[in-house]
């Protein structure tokens, strides 16, 4: 990896541009200003990806162990910066952050029933696609219908960031990417 995308970036002085700023408190992430070489898909994109952030059921914690188990499974190094702070903010500890790391971290005795549970349907879904039905069944253990909706579209619209991430081999933030 370079320390400059595959991509120059889009054109920053549009309405598209001031809408993706207006979600992240005034700035542009690297990953934003690619998007704006398309501006249907990155209004798309930043309505799905807002909502998936600021307008869910899901506990904090749960989505953050989400998007740092796919930066991981996906080898996205901007995703694991981007989200790491705010993980730690909705109180995922540094054990579970050197845990998710690992090849089995539901396995590893140091998430809740319910993260175990939640981890396990990432790790399904971002390998194999298939959620076998005993995963899908622990879900629902702990999670409303709503919430196991937003939890796969969760995982579905992270992986997506982190492929389009690696993909163009964007390169980490120096900190937290906003909202």
């Amino acid at each position: 990896m370079t320390d400059r995308p595959r991509l120059p970036d889009g054109p920053t002085q549009t309405p598209t541009a001031d809408l993706l700023r207006a979600r992240r408190g005034g700035e542009l992430s690297g990953l934003d200003r690619l998007l704006l070489h398309s501006p249907p898909v990155a209004e798309g994109w930043n309505a799905l990806l807002g909502a998936l952030r600021n307008r869910t059921t899901l506990p904090a914690e749960l989505t953050e162990l989400v998007v740092l188990r796919i930066a991981v499974l996906n080898g996205a190094g901007f995703e694991w910066a981007a989200h790491e702070p705010a993980a730690r903010r909705a109180g995922v500890t540094d054990v579970q952050l050197a845990a998710l790391r690992a090849d089995d971290p539901a396995g590893s005795g140091e998430f809740t029933a319910a993260q175990a549970a939640v981890l396990r349907a990432t790790d399904a879904s971002t390998r194999d696609v298939v959620v076998p039905e005993g995963v899908f069944d622990g879900l629902r253990e702990h999670l409303d219908d709503r919430q196991v909706v937003e939890l796969l579209v969760t995982v579905g619209g992270y992986a997506m960031v982190s492929r389009f991430l690696v993909a163009l081999e964007v390169p980490p933030p120096t900190g937290e990417v906003a909202g």
